[in-house]
């Protein structure tokens, strides 16, 4: 009997600790609470609103399952989340990808890599991939942390980079974004700040090229105990090698020789090759990385001895075309190429006599020579057309569009005025001026202030009132499209509209794409985004027509993205000083 009590209370023991909850790792919780104590009421809810704000929380924790409010879901789910910026910034939430399958953001990100996007594009995507959620479905942690790596390197976005990584401790590749930083400061020739991106180096992240740059940073800064200590590691876990050996050795001063060799196989071992080669001499060739030849230009090492050297000087002018050479050096050679006094007066009609090389160049001195505004439009047209001849135009459109901005046009005939005009590059950029509103224009009205938070929705409500009235008194005015997008918006928000001002039937004439409308009925708030970035591309807000201002408002309206929607409605409506 004894032995049968104790069999059903072991029973009982093992019945019960099967049911207790498992806690194997600590669960990490990335949003503030203030309360910790109401936690669990907090998850049991139905409810998938945030109704405040959450605060992001940073932690060195590893391997660590996240807890997310309302989000039961994934509770038991090990899903890391990687970004920037608090979803709720811009109105979404963790899951704003959850609904969208993955190869439709592929698709997306495909075509938009493949656009110059302007300012207004550009900030909408950064906002949209670079929020903590999880992935789509059909994409796992690391490819869709990949996705932002890859964009922002691409990019050269060095600001966003460091927040990254000052914001997320470890996630898959995290090696790429610090090599980036590292080589992007030594093709600067920047070393002491390359030096300084080493320290998002932790434990966790294992790569010999890295630890190497880091042994040499101790070099730099005279820490050769602790240098050798480290070569000394890195070479018991076969992460060395000879070259770098040398190299290390030699600044080290523990030998007095180093070998002649060049590396060019990563910019480490070519920098490393620069500094320990006494009157380093390297030629580079058409299929020189750009980042060597970033490295290169940057420590002024690429010098052209003889100018009448052509087949180099032929390559420099690929290069530069290329943009991995500095293009004002290409003129500077120019300059320094001899001609006689007749050649020179004669240019015009003697270039052809000339190669290509000496033709651009001869042109190239004539133009400095020339005094006349005019002729200088000739002669820089002139110089155009032989850039073109040889495809080399990406060296010299900046160039022509920057001396074309020196030429005073009250001096030349109306003529070459338009032609002039028509080459210069325009800077893409919004500089915003000061809103000039203007009350009878509804969409142009001070009415505008409520989208910048400058009043409250009670003090834009009466405005509203006495400018409709203002309007409605006009028998002539013409309700357009930001009409349309500006009342939505308010009405979106809550504000009383006048019966009589009917402004859903006035919606009715515009038409909005049927697949973009889908995006919102299947809350895809975060891919319709993306489909508006294709869709703005290289234009900004201001630059887009009415109706498409009105159907991407109106889009934003249906998706509760409010935040956005004010952005482009300060940008697209107002007239500016």
């Amino acid at each position: 009997m004894k032995l049968t009590s104790l069999n059903k209370y072991i029973s009982l023991l093992i019945l019960i600790i099967s049911f207790l909850p498992l806690h194997a790792e600590e669960e990490i919780d990335i949003w503030n609470k203030e309360n910790k104590n109401n936690s669990n009421s907090t998850q049991n809810t139905n409810s998938t609103d945030i109704t405040e704000t959450p605060q992001i929380i940073f932690t060195t924790q590893t391997n660590n399952n996240i807890e997310i409010e309302n989000e039961i879901s994934k509770a038991s789910q090990d899903i890391k989340i990687f970004g920037i910026y608090d979803p709720a910034e811009n109105d979404f939430d963790l899951n704003m990808w959850s609904t969208t399958e993955a190869e439709d953001i592929r698709s997306s990100i495909k075509r938009i890599n493949k656009i110059n996007l302007s300012n207004t594009a550009t900030k909408l995507f950064e906002n949209t991939i670079l929020s903590f959620a999880y992935p789509p479905k059909g994409m796992d942690e690391k490819e869709f942390v990949n996705l932002k790596i890859d964009w922002m390197i691409e990019n050269k976005k060095i600001d966003l980079i460091e927040k990254f990584l000052k914001q997320n401790n470890t996630f898959p590749n995290k090696k790429k974004l610090i090599q980036y930083l590292v080589d992007n400061n030594i093709a600067e020739a920047n070393i002491k700040e390359g030096c300084k991106k080493i320290n998002f180096l932790d434990k966790n992240v294992k790569d010999s090229y890295l630890e190497k740059f880091k042994i040499y940073c101790l070099v730099l800064n005279k820490k050769k105990n602790e240098a050798q200590l480290q070569l000394d590691i890195l070479r018991e876990e076969n992460q060395s090698d000879n070259f770098f050996d040398d190299k290390i050795n030699f600044l080290l001063g523990v030998t007095s020789k180093t070998s002649k060799k060049i590396k060019e196989d990563n910019l480490l071992n070519f920098y490393l090759s620069s500094v320990t080669i006494e009157n380093f001499i390297y030629e580079p060739k058409k299929n020189t990385p750009k980042i060597i030849w970033e490295y290169l230009n940057a420590a002024n090492l690429i010098k052209l001895d003889d100018a009448q050297d052509k087949e180099k000087l032929k390559n420099l002018e690929i290069a530069a075309n290329k943009d991995q050479f500095d293009k004002q050096k290409i003129f500077d050679i120019y300059s320094n190429i001899t001609f006689d006094l007749n050649s020179l007066i004669k240019a015009e009609d003697i270039h052809r006599t000339f190669d290509n090389i000496d033709a651009r160049a001869l042109i190239y001195q004539r133009y400095l020579l020339s005094d006349n505004e005019e002729n200088k439009i000739k002669l820089l047209f002139l110089l155009k057309d032989l850039f073109q001849k040889d495809n080399l135009s990406n060296l010299f459109t900046q160039f022509l569009s920057d001396r074309l901005k020196e030429i005073n046009l009250e001096d030349v005939s109306d003529s070459y005025k338009e032609v002039v005009q028509k080459n210069i590059i325009t800077e893409e950029e919004l500089k915003l001026g000061k809103i000039k509103f203007d009350d009878k224009i509804l969409h142009r009205s001070r009415l505008l202030k409520y989208f910048t938070n400058e009043i409250n929705q009670k003090k834009a409500q009466k405005d509203f009132i006495k400018i409709y009235k203002k309007i409605k008194k006009n028998r002539k005015y013409f309700f357009s499209a930001k009409d349309l997008a500006m009342v939505e918006s308010l009405a979106k928000d809550g504000f009383n509209i006048p019966k009589e001002f009917n402004y859903k039937d006035i919606s009715k004439k515009y038409n909005i794409p049927s697949n973009l409308l889908k995006l919102g009925e299947s809350n895809e708030s975060a891919f319709l985004t993306l489909k508006l970035v294709e869709i703005i591309g290289e234009d900004e807000a201001y630059n887009l027509d009415p109706e498409t201002i009105y159907f991407i408002t109106h889009l934003l309206n249906q998706n509760n993205l409010k935040k956005i929607r004010n952005e482009i409605l300060i940008s697209a409506l107002p007239q500016r000083s």
